[in-house]
Order: structure tokens, then sequence, then C-alpha cells
């Protein structure tokens, strides 16, 4: 792992996949929720995530490992796909997908907040603060813009919805770092994604009365497949390779992929207040995760002289 240095050039490669593909994933769930109930959602993608996954993680062994560690992997699991997945669902419903790429945004806001109160200081550093402040001032001005959402109540709670999805995946990749280290990732993610689809089933079989369009269908396997399966081995690999407070940098490009998209494809408004808000929140997440450096300063050795590594 290299958290403390800058972006080596696999990290790089992983960090522009794991946006891109989580970039899309609020397309697809938009989609999706037009004829599929958000705990139909949540269980289908996270079923067919395992499946595709599973005979992966049987031949290397990784699932075995896995089932060691089953408490940790179950909280990552309600943490990191429980309850974002239903969140999100559900929020999508009342919100343009743009706007909730917009507000996932703010995650690298809460893991800085997290960091600190697991004892890093740096993160105290006048530049960082100041981000943490900017980077909720956009938010406010994103919420607040002028005909951004539709105001009623069910928009302000799907707003909150989005904001709490982005606290729980902050603190997903501590988990991993502090507590499944040491396990495959494809185990874990595989397992995960079995409890959390089967725990989902009945509520999803109970509540799912309408016959799923096709578009609504090809938008769920696209979600199980590309935003699932294949988002959560890159995502590991990049939060093995940068470390927890710096592989959510890239929910900042998360929001051009979801307000390009939305606006493309689903005609979605592109409004004052998303314009002025989204390079805010981006400025503030930067500088409060990174305190605006690319690269980080090289660690220093006990007697004063920069480490080589």
């Amino acid at each position: 792992m290299n958290p403390g240095g800058g972006f080596t050039r696999r990290g790089w490669i992983l960090f522009a996949i794991v946006a891109f593909v989580w970039g899309i994933t609020y397309l697809f769930i938009k989609e999706a929720v037009q004829s599929f109930t958000p705990p139909a959602v949540v269980a289908g993608r996270t079923l067919l995530g395992g499946l595709i996954l599973l005979p992966f993680a049987i031949r290397s062994g990784a699932l075995k490992a896995a089932w060691r560690h089953w408490p940790w992997v179950l909280a990552f699991g309600l943490v990191e796909m429980a309850g974002p997945f239903l969140l999100l669902s559900h929020a999508e419903t009342q919100l343009p997908s743009g706007v909730t790429g917009l507000l996932v945004a703010t995650v690298p806001l809460f893991a800085v907040i997290i960091a600190l109160l697991r004892g890093d200081r740096t993160v105290l550093a006048p530049v960082r603060l100041g981000g943490l402040l900017l980077g909720f001032i956009g938010v406010a001005i994103v919420v607040a813009g002028p005909g951004l959402f539709p105001h009623g109540q069910a928009s302000v709670f799907a707003i909150g919805e989005i904001l709490l999805t982005a606290l729980l995946y902050a603190i997903a990749p501590f988990i991993i770092v502090h507590k499944l280290a040491d396990v495959p990732s494809i185990g874990t993610i595989t397992l995960a994604l079995f409890a959390i689809g089967l725990g989902y089933l009945p509520a999803a079989l109970l509540t799912q009365h309408e016959v799923p369009t096709i578009r609504s269908t090809v938008s769920l396997v696209l979600l199980g497949v590309i935003c699932t399966a294949v988002a959560f081995i890159a995502f590991f690999a990049l939060i093995r390779e940068v470390g927890p407070v710096r592989a959510p940098l890239f929910t900042y490009i998360n929001p051009v992929v979801a307000i390009v998209l939305g606006a493309i494809v689903l005609s979605e408004p592109v409004t004052p207040g998303l314009l002025i808000g989204f390079p805010v929140i981006l400025a503030g997440c930067w500088f409060a995760a990174t305190g605006g450096r690319l690269r980080a300063r090289p660690p220093v050795m006990p007697d004063g002289s920069p480490s080589a590594g």
C-alpha cells in the first residue's frame, strides 16, 4: 500500500476505473427503479454480482478465508452495501441521478472526520480544515440552489438519505484496512454480496408487484455485473494501493459522469445551483483530503531524513 505518497500509475488506473464504473451507477439505478422496487434492486444487483464472483472465490480458496472473519465481512456488507444500496435506490425515486452523484462526492469529507476521530492529526492543518468547511458550503449551495430539486418533504428526506450514504461509504474503507487487510478481497466481496442479497430477497419478493420493463432489467443486470462485481474488485485494489482516506477521492469524478449521462440520456436539468455548488464541493473535498497536493510529502525517518519508500 502507498497511502502516504502520491498515486502510482497503478493507483491512477484503478482510480479511473472505479470513478467511471461507479459514476454510471446512478444512471443504471435511476433506470432500474422505474419498474423495480428499491429492495428488488438491492437484492438483484448483489446476488448477481455474488454469482459472478463465486466460482473465482471458491477456486482460489478466498471464500473459506473470508468465512473465518464473517463478523467483519458482514459489518462491511452492511455499511458498504445494505444501507447505501437501499438508500440510493430510494433517493433516486425523488432526485435526479446527477444530483445524487454530486451529493455522494461528500464521501472524502466524512473520511477526513473519521480519520481525525481515529487520531490522524494531519487533518487539523488549516488547509484541510478550510477544505472541510468549503465542501459543506458547496453542499448547502446545491441543496438550496434555485430549481435544483422539486421542493417538498420527500426531496429533503432523499437528500438526507444520500448524505447518510456518503457517511457509510466513508466508514467502509477503514473496515477493510483495519479489520480485513489480510483477507482476500474477492472472498470478502463475494461473501458480503450473498449475505446482503439473501437478506433483502424476502423484501424484494414481497414488494415487487410490477412486471419489470426490458430497459429496467438491462439496467439491473449492468448494475450487478459492472457496478457491483467489477467495481468492488477495483475498489478493494484501490484502497490497498492508496489507503482509506485517499481512495474516496474517486467520488470527485463520479458526479461528472453522473451529471453528463443524466443530462444526455435522461434529459435531467443542469441548474445554477448545480453549476455553482459542484466546483465548490470538489475544491473543498480536494483540500480536505489532500491539503491541496497531488503527492504527499515523503515520510520522515527517526533521524530526520526522508524515507526512500
